[in-house]
């Protein structure tokens, strides 16, 4: 098996590495984390099939991601994020011709908070996720505010 890696400095330091082992694909199978926290089953988006879909945990990881990502930049500025926010995160599966591909919006709740503070923590949330930086340039992506 060749493994690529991209080339970190010598001040990369990895801090976790997620472990999964899947099998079956999206329409009927299951996918186990190696430390037993995740045991999914999966299936295709839009049936009624009982599993969650690459969709969903994508939209689940980044949104999570988002909120850690928010809070370093929130703490930087020196606000307080309030208790009550949240991250509606929609993933959506695109099919143009036979490519498939996905596009996303992010919509983030954070009240009391005034609509620039509010902007300011979203694009340094976006600016420094990990998910975010992974996905620049490949995939559409719209944030918005909720008030």
């Amino acid at each position: 098996m060749e493994h690529t890696h991209a080339h970190a400095t010598s001040k990369t330091k990895v801090l976790y590495t997620a472990k999964t082992h899947t099998t079956g694909g999206r329409e009927h199978g299951v996918s186990r984390s190696s430390d037993g926290h995740l045991d999914i089953k999966l299936s295709t988006p839009g049936t009624d099939g009982i599993g969650t879909n690459p969709e969903q945990l994508f939209a689940a990881g980044w949104s999570a991601c988002f909120e850690g990502a928010m809070g370093i930049a929130a703490r930087k500025m020196k606000v307080e994020l309030p208790e009550n926010m949240a991250i509606d995160a929609e993933v959506d599966l695109l099919l143009t011709g036979v490519d498939f591909s996905i596009q996303a919006r992010l919509n983030v709740s954070l009240p009391g908070l005034d609509r620039e503070t509010a902007q300011a923590l979203v694009d340094a949330g976006h600016k420094t996720c990990p998910y975010s930086k992974a996905i620049r340039g490949n995939v559409d992506v719209e944030t918005n505010i909720i008030v």
